[in-house]
């Protein structure tokens, strides 16, 4: 290598310490900031409004259908989870990161902020049953007559014309099938889309078939 292209090899390297540098401390603040930040808020939003159904709301099967198709190692992860298929690359630990650490979020460097606090500051700091609760009760349900709908309870009065203690399973798996994209398998608006979705879903629940691998969050694997 000539002494030119040396010196520019030495330069790259500096360059990229020094991004390596600015990202580790900016991370290292925002995480810092949310870890302060995480009592306050999540206490209040436990005590919200929108907190109408508590995890003894859900039957113990109503629970497993949930983390089987949205984040199958919930209760043994850290907040994030790189390798089980079909989990995807959001978590229910990072969802709520995403609700209540973020005025809006795009994907990106965003990505990067939504996972270090899922693990370092939501995870270790709030209990698994209280995350759950906050996503039942929080989780986006897609839109309807212009509006928006949040949490199972309003989600089975928006879509099934009843309270969610009068679901039926299959009403259930319905609810649980939207979360993933919930206007595109609104059943309301895309009924065949939602049906199929629902299909896939019980092929997994039976053990009939599987997710393709860790991005399968559509289940692929279960046509």
């Amino acid at each position: 290598m000539s002494k030119q292209n040396r010196s520019k090899a030495w330069h790259i390297l500096w360059v990229l310490l020094i991004v390596f540098l600015i990202l580790f401390f900016y991370f290292s603040i925002e995480v810092a900031k949310a870890r302060k930040a995480t009592h306050g808020e999540i206490s209040q939003a436990l005590q919200s409004h929108l907190m109408v159904l508590d995890l003894k709301d859900l039957s113990k099967r109503q629970i497993d259908i949930l983390l089987a198709v949205e984040d199958p190692k919930f209760y043994s992860h850290k907040g994030i989870d790189l390798r089980t298929p079909g989990a995807g690359m959001t978590t229910i630990t990072q969802g709520l990161v995403k609700i209540h650490y973020f005025k809006s979020f795009k994907p990106g460097i965003r990505k990067i902020k939504q996972t270090l606090i899922a693990r370092f500051a939501l995870d270790p700091l709030v209990s698994k049953d209280d995350q759950l609760r906050l996503f039942v009760n929080e989780v986006y349900m897609g839109i309807l007559d212009g509006e928006s709908v949040r949490g199972f309870e309003h989600a089975a009065e928006a879509y099934y014309r009843k309270p969610f203690s009068e679901i039926s399973e299959d009403e259930f798996i319905g609810l649980v099938a939207m979360i993933i994209g919930p206007n595109t398998y609104n059943p309301v608006i895309h009924p065949k889309m939602h049906t199929e979705r629902v299909r896939r879903i019980k092929r997994l629940l039976s053990g009939e078939a599987s997710p393709n691998g860790w991005m399968d969050v559509h289940l692929e694997g279960c046509k």
